[in-house]
């Protein structure tokens, strides 16, 4: 893995129009994607990834939604202002996108063989015959039998499970350098979810692609991710070295997120869960967004928003003013983190 980042998301805001206002649904999204690397967000429904990953893909849809600012620079180039016409060529064949439900991607009507042909031929100069052999290398790169007789079958002959690794395969079919999985898993049954992970590891280490893997799971990113951002309520509240956060996870954020993993050596009656919900875009006014539901709240917390800060592990950052800066934490003698 090259330590140059393929990627990087530079202060991004995307908002969306809700009457006369424009709320905003991630805010100061900042963080880079390395050559080769797999980059996780995690975070609950209503936290912001999705909304990431869409402005990463250009597919914010506008209107309602709006990318105020930031920046989007893949290979060193500036993505955020460029053209729809530019965005195709880009779309698909550098930067790829799995999607969470595959029957909302795929088409109907047409055959795999047809959708996978056209998203090949619609990149590449290759003929029909050549785009064809190719789809058929595709499938059984992702690990499906009977190729050829995969391309002539409706999406609705597929199991889920099936129906993912054909969106993988669509996604691969250009050799993109980014590839992003928005919760690829979540619909499926844990055996089909193990594999497809096991499908994404295995083809992040045969073509290099870089991923980005989102999804609400920590037990999925502890699996697969070299690094892990923590997404809550449209910001960045912890990120770093996916062993480092996991092992001590510094914002009482992802130590719920933590806590709320079901564990089989120490089993309970209920399983834990943060209290209350993610408030709604434009809500939280003042203070820590995540200060009505955190167990350690203290005065500052709901007057000062804090900033995304370095601990004193090499590339760990926490949105908390438990640990913000060792001479603030210094202060608040007796707050256990």
């Amino acid at each position: 893995m090259s330590g140059e980042p393929i990627l990087q998301i530079n202060d991004l805001k995307v908002s969306f129009q809700s009457g006369k206002k424009l709320l905003p649904a991630v805010e100061g999204i900042t963080f880079e994607l390395k050559h080769g690397e797999i980059l996780g967000i995690v975070g609950e429904s209503g936290s912001g990834k999705s909304v990431t990953s869409l402005a990463t893909m250009g597919l914010i849809p506008s209107p309602p939604g709006k990318m105020e600012k930031g920046e989007i620079i893949f290979d060193g180039k500036n993505l955020a202002n460029i053209s729809e016409m530019e965005w195709r060529k880009i779309r698909g064949n550098k930067i790829s996108m799995i999607f969470q439900e595959p029957m909302t991607s795929l088409n109907p009507l047409f055959t795999i063989g047809n959708q996978l042909i056209e998203a090949i031929r619609l990149h590449t100069k290759l003929s029909k015959a050549e785009a064809r052999a190719r789809s058929i290398d595709l499938l059984k790169l992702v690990g499906i039998p009977r190729a050829e007789g995969i391309l002539k079958e409706h999406p609705h002959q597929l199991s889920g499970g099936m129906r993912q690794r054909v969106m993988i395969a669509m996604a691969m079919a250009c050799n993109p350098k980014v590839l992003i999985a928005d919760e690829p898993t979540t619909a499926l049954d844990v055996t089909i979810q193990a594999q497809i992970l096991a499908l994404m590891k295995d083809l992040n280490e045969k073509t290099n692609t870089s991923i980005i893997l989102i999804t609400h799971d920590l037990g999925v990113v502890a699996e697969i991710c070299e690094r892990v951002i923590v997404m809550y309520a449209g910001q960045i509240v912890e990120q770093g070295d996916v062993r480092t956060i996991l092992k001590d996870p510094k914002h009482p954020y992802t130590k719920g997120l933590l806590k709320s993993v079901p564990n089989l050596t120490n089993i309970k009656d209920r399983l834990y869960s943060i209290p209350g919900t993610v408030p709604p875009p434009g809500t939280v006014q003042k203070g820590c967004r995540f200060a009505p539901r955190c167990s350690q709240v203290f005065g500052q917390c709901l007057v000062e928003e804090p900033e995304l800060a370095k601990t004193e592990k090499d590339g760990h950052e926490v949105r908390c003013f438990l640990h913000t800066v060792k001479e603030r934490s210094d202060k608040h003698v007796g707050i256990s983190s």
